[in-house]
């Protein structure tokens, strides 16, 4: 759970639970807690909630209606919810687990049996985030998968509409990748896919910045706050970096080294876009890369519909 205490937070209509279980849990945890379920909502959709602890009854929204709309949003949908109610009906705890919920805790609070089902839970949460992460992962390049960068680029495409801020995105392909594996064998070939990997990986340097395998001899790249010409300048670093690794491609029909040719786009979304129409046109540029002489990346800044070729080193 790394060094920083695992965030939870703590929603009950009646301070002295609140202040029950902030005591149970202050040691190993850090605990936020309030007093409605709007108040909770609104906070975990902030981010960087470990855990909820959930009373069933308080005015407004019940804590059944909050789990259901944390679990619907895909911010906080796979955040554990473990609800505490006076209510002990078979189906009170029937319906907490049918609207999301991981556990059910019955008052009065005991804080053993708290810290108890909080650390089981959050053991739990920590083993499927790194299975998770596995699954996100190339085995061959170290880098995310085409899975890891579809659910990355949700994530900043929505945070990006959120905060109107910029959002750049690349898709490259590796120059006559067959001519190389036919010419010097697969063994080879996965060696260049590792080192471009690392290349591409060298670029993403701030929080949000992802480089992934997309497919065979694909990579893609996104980066969050990058508007056209800072794109422009990363693209300039990338398709010159890959070239500067100098590996020879005897089979090549534009160098003797191996290149990139990259499709890029820029954009401000909004809720009037959509994110598959961008990645269909950012593909659609590295078709022009690659029938414009390869060793290259054709960019498009959306906001002014400005296309700008950016070639490699000869």
């Amino acid at each position: 759970m790394g060094n920083a205490k695992p965030l939870i937070l703590v929603a009950d209509d009646q301070p002295a639970n609140l202040l029950i279980v902030a005591a149970a849990l202050k040691d190993d945890f850090e605990v936020c807690s309030m007093t409605s379920g709007e108040e909770l909502i609104e906070r975990a959709g902030a981010g960087d909630v470990d855990l909820v602890l959930l009373d069933v009854e308080m005015p407004g929204l019940d804590g059944f209606e909050v789990c259901r709309r944390l679990k619907a949003d895909p911010r906080t949908s796979t955040i554990p919810i473990i609800f505490l109610t006076a209510r002990d009906a078979l189906s009170d705890e029937e319906l907490g687990f049918d609207v999301g919920g991981v556990d059910y805790i019955a008052k009065p609070i005991r804080p053993a049996i708290i810290r108890a089902r909080v650390r089981t839970h959050l053991e739990l949460k920590q083993a499927r985030d790194q299975l998770e992460q596995l699954a996100s992962i190339d085995a061959l390049t170290g880098i995310a998968n085409r899975r890891g960068f579809d659910a990355a680029l949700d994530l900043e495409w929505r945070r990006a509409i959120r905060r109107g801020r910029w959002l750049s995105v690349a898709i490259a392909d590796v120059d006559d990748f067959k001519q190389f594996n036919d010419a010097l064998g697969h063994l080879r070939g996965d060696t260049c896919l590792k080192d471009i990997a690392g290349s591409f990986n060298r670029i993403t340097r701030r929080s949000g910045e992802l480089a992934a395998r997309y497919g065979g001899e694909e990579f893609a790249l996104i980066l969050p706050d990058l508007d056209g010409p800072l794109m422009q300048e990363a693209m300039t670093s990338l398709i010159d970096g890959v070239a500067a690794l100098e590996t020879p491609h005897p089979a090549s029909r534009n160098s003797t080294v191996v290149t990139v040719s990259v499709g890029a786009a820029s954009i401000v979304p909004t809720r009037d876009h959509s994110m598959l129409e961008v990645l269909e046109a950012t593909d659609r540029l590295l078709y022009e890369a690659k029938n414009g002489g390869r060793n290259r990346c054709v960019h498009v800044d959306l906001s002014i519909d400005r296309k700008t070729v950016i070639a490699g080193k000869s």
